[in-house]
């Protein structure tokens, strides 16, 4: 029982894990899933950003194209019409409204100008350079027409670098502080070329850095997000995410350039909106600032700028926590659901364990019971059965009681384990020792030779024996009587309680033999009797259900008159493939069964039914316990009074029963008396025979049994005790029937005796039919109903 609660303790521990590790791998897929969703929220918002930095960065370089075409239009147009100065002077304001025109447009741009070489469009060695730029209130103003471009600040960081008439590139210059407008700003640089290819000049536009901080919109994912802006030189250009803590916000600018996002992803510029193009380009990268950890999203814009943006890691996982908290309150409520189910069940299979260990178990002394036995017996090969039974344990329990019953039981347990415990026995550890019941207990053991049994049933006994049991200072004993059985073969369709009922009847022949133990002997075929019983036990019920038991007849001659005045009903059991069954095959295994009150009660029914009509005496033999049965007498008393032969009636009590309460079954006599019935003593002359009967129940015939009448003729001694009968009762007056007169010999000693009435195979056995006064068969027959 403990490894089998063991298993069970073990399969709910192993459910209980299981389903938290389901429970955890699904929370875990949700949370994988929902942060994937979370991510792809942050990346598409940079990914809005990215493209339009993108879009907004290209769209400058298209207009600084777009300048530079102009001032290489403006440059053929002075050489192919040259013309006066006054002419001259026309074509530069024409170009510097063009370029006022472009900063009105243009509200990202803070300055625009074209810068000449000396000499291309203005007369030798001098230079024309119209910049213009939006300073402070009002509209674009003139800043320089006769700068030497190549000594600006934007040319050291655009041109300066590289050969500008290597291509039509634009250049992007990192941020600079510009004298002339106060501010930060990025220069783009677009070489102008003629057709020829010669470098004559340079097309600028500028872009203020704090339109730059404008276009770096703040993120709006968690609430600590924030987007930033690097130039090429690493230096940042935004206000990150215009956090209310300024230190923190620096923090997080010196973790940003500290790791050089410029410098280690180039990039690829790509064309305004292209979102594909924006996801080959984007990096993420994890930042650690003060403690918290940040996840980076970042790119290379098409100046060579780096656009990116951070996101909390917390505030990332902090979406999850409702997930998780409704996971877990879900895992806590179904896990507690479950666990109170398991521990029901639990509780349950303990109950119906206990409850089959007890169905096994004997409550009193604790060892296997009887059934436990027989489900032994199925699983054993050559065993061999010890059954020991106490003896007059039925005594002591009725004089001190079943306390003191169990006590002896207790006492017998506990020495029968002593005795195997302390002494050599052949069955090693084989043996195992069962309470049956009441005063029965067995020993089981396998694989042992017959010699060896004989000794170790021998010793066991004698020492039981001599164990004194003290109960309330009475000194009691274990004397047993032992049973032994042995399995001499084993047959699949053999019944498991073969052996325990060898055993049994081997305990029940050592009693009755006082022996202390005996071992079964198959050739005495006991078992064939119980096979026998069972068999007519079977045809019985099938006769009483089939109405197939009717009464048979016997004639009772008259030796005074000389005719046939009385018949004995006798049950006959009919059977279509026997013929008529005597009553001495079945009423054995009927008084056993309880079955005989039942048979009185049918011949009583057919034997009124058949005399109804006829005027002879019939006579119907009664039990002691029929007598005293109130449901028979309440049956004969309603017979007599529906059917008005009383007079006719004779009750035939057999006196071998013993009677135990002569007021009951005088009471019986009384009420049947009253219809004119008549009372017969059966069967008087055996081994039980009271003269006291006669005098008590004032009885009308004794009938004298045929173990004295059969041998009339030949033994005096049974003619003497015969006579004296006979004598006694004619000096009570009451009629006297010979019972078993089975030849003329013993007749003429009956005659010879005055005994009033002869029955017997001389005038007739029992049949279905009745017969005349004359000795011939009569027209009446019995009834079957």
């Amino acid at each position: 029982m403990h490894s089998i609660m063991g298993l069970l303790l073990l399969l709910i521990a192993l459910f209980a894990a299981g389903m938290f590790l389901l429970s955890h791998l699904n929370l875990n897929y949700s949370q994988q899933a929902m942060y994937e969703l979370r991510r792809d929220q942050i990346q598409d918002v940079f990914f809005t950003g990215l493209v339009r930095i993108d879009a907004h960065q290209i769209a400058l370089e298209r207009q600084v194209a777009t300048l530079a075409t102009i001032g290489e239009t403006f440059y053929r147009l002075s050489r192919e019409e040259p013309g006066s100065p006054k002419a001259q002077r026309q074509l530069q304001n024409q170009l510097e409204k063009t370029l006022q025109s472009l900063l009105e447009s243009e509200a990202d741009v803070s300055g625009a100008g074209l810068w000449y070489q000396p000499g291309i469009v203005a007369p030798a060695g001098e230079r024309y350079a119209p910049y213009l730029i939006k300073a402070g209130v009002g509209g674009p103003r003139m800043q320089s027409q006769s700068t030497d471009f190549k000594q600006t600040r934007w040319f050291d960081l655009t041109l300066g670098r590289g050969n500008p008439a290597s291509g039509e590139s634009v250049y992007w210059s990192p941020v600079y502080f510009d004298m002339a407008t106060e501010r930060a700003v990025l220069t783009l640089a677009q070489p102008v070329v003629s057709a020829e290819g010669e470098l004559i000049g340079v097309a600028t536009i500028d872009w203020a850095s704090d339109q730059v901080v404008d276009l770096v919109s703040r993120m709006e994912v968690t609430q600590s997000s924030f987007a930033f802006l690097n130039d090429r030189n690493n230096r940042n250009l935004s206000s990150l995410s215009q956090n209310a803590d300024p230190v923190q916000e620096q923090k997080l600018i010196d973790a940003i350039l500290a790791a050089n996002l410029s410098g280690n992803d180039p990039g690829t510029p790509s064309v305004a909106g292209d979102s594909q193009a924006a996801e080959k380009r984007m990096r993420t990268q994890q930042l650690d600032v003060g403690g918290r950890l940040y996840e980076l999203y970042y790119a290379t814009t098409p100046a060579g700028m780096v656009y990116g943006a951070g996101v909390p890691k917390d505030e990332i996982d902090r979406v999850l926590e409702p997930m998780r908290d409704t996971n877990y309150r879900i895992l806590l409520i179904t896990g507690s659901v479950l666990l109170v189910l398991s521990l029901y069940l639990l509780y349950r299979i303990i109950q119906l364990m206990r409850e089959l260990q007890a169905s096994y178990t004997d409550p009193l002394t604790g060892l296997p019971n009887r059934v436990r036995l027989l489900r032994d017996l199925q699983d054993r090969q050559g065993a061999c059965l010890i059954l020991l039974n106490l003896d007059r344990f039925k005594e002591v329990n009725s004089l001190f009681g079943n306390e003191c019953g169990d006590a002896v039981l207790l006492a017998m347990r506990k020495h029968v384990r002593l005795f195997i415990r302390t002494h050599s026995h052949p069955f090693g550890r084989s043996l195992e020792l069962y309470r049956l019941s009441s005063d029965e207990f067995a020993l089981l053991g396998t694989g042992v030779a017959e010699s060896r049994v004989r000794a170790f049933a021998s010793e066991l006994t004698e020492f039981l024996c001599a164990q004194p049991v003290t109960w309330q200072q009475q000194a009691l004993s274990l004397d047993t009587s032992a049973g032994i059985a042995f399995q001499r073969e084993r047959k699949d369709d053999a019944a498991p309680d073969r052996l325990l009922n060898q055993a049994t009847i081997a305990v029940s022949q050592a009693r009755d033999q006082m022996r202390q133990y005996l071992f079964y002997d198959q050739s005495q075929e006991v078992e064939k009797g119980y096979e026998k019983n069972i068999y007519w036990a079977k045809r019985l019920k099938k006769a009483i259900e089939t109405n197939t038991l009717l009464p048979h007849f016997q004639p009772i001659h008259d030796n005074m008159q000389g005719t046939y005045t009385k018949y004995e009903c006798l049950v006959r059991m009919e059977d279509p493939e026997h013929g008529v069954i005597a009553a001495g095959q079945f009423i054995e295994v009927a008084n056993k069964l309880r079955l005989n009150r039942q048979i009185t009660r049918i011949m009583v029914e057919k034997s009124f039914a058949a005399f109804a009509t006829q005027p002879h005496e019939f006579s119907i033999n009664l039990s002691y316990m029929d007598v005293i049965d109130p449901e028979t007498l309440a049956l004969i008393l309603e017979h007599l009074q529906a059917s008005n032969i009383g007079e006719r009636v004779i009750f035939e009590i057999l006196e071998s029963d013993g009677i135990g309460n002569y007021s009951e079954v005088l009471r019986f006599i009384d009420k049947v008396k009253s219809f004119g019935c008549r009372i017969a003593i059966d069967d008087f002359g055996t081994g039980y025979s009271n003269f006291s009967h006669l005098l008590k129940l004032n009885v009308d015939f004794i009938k004298i049994d045929g173990s004295l009448i059969r041998y009339l003729a030949q033994d005096h001694t049974a003619f003497l005790v015969t006579k004296g009968i006979v004598q006694f009762a004619r000096s009570l007056g009451i009629k006297t029937v010979a019972e078993f007169v089975h030849s003329e010999a013993v007749q003429e000693r009956v005659v010879e005796l005055g005994i009033d009435f002869s029955q017997g195979e001389y005038f007739g056995m029992p049949a279905a039919e009745l017969l005349g006064r004359d000795g011939r068969t009569g027209t009446g027959k019995a009834s079957s109903a």
